[in-house]
């Protein structure tokens, strides 16, 4: 079992930045993939970017070139930069955790980002 531990939301102005993470409770293979998914208010929850154990990255297309995911193996953190953050970002953000194979996947209690003037 993985217990995931975000911090670092809130409230930010339109074009303000601000940094998640999350901290995993146990050590993490080579096999885990880490990542952020996002749900805003009536809306299904949608993948924000996921990270590899060897780093590779993939995004969304609405985040590319705003967000950047990176990942601390020895820590086993995952964080996530998000910049010139607009209102549609507004939601709460979940750390998930998969593994590759087994695909057992663990979420985080989710924080919330609200992006408003």
């Amino acid at each position: 079992q993985v217990q995931l531990v975000e911090s670092g939301g809130g409230l930010v102005q339109p074009g303000g930045s601000l940094r998640l993470s999350c901290a995993a409770s146990a050590t993490l293979s080579s096999l885990y993939v880490m990542g952020w998914y996002r749900q805003a208010p009536g809306k299904q929850r949608e993948l924000v970017a996921r990270i590899t154990y060897g780093a590779n990255t993939n995004y969304a297309n609405s985040v590319k070139g705003r967000f950047t995911i990176s990942r601390d193996n020895a820590k086993n953190t995952v964080a996530l930069e998000m910049n010139s953050l607009q209102s549609e970002d507004t939601a709460v953000y979940y750390c998930n955790v998969e593994h590759v194979i087994s695909r057992a996947t663990y979420w985080g209690q989710g924080t919330q980002v609200t992006v408003s003037s």
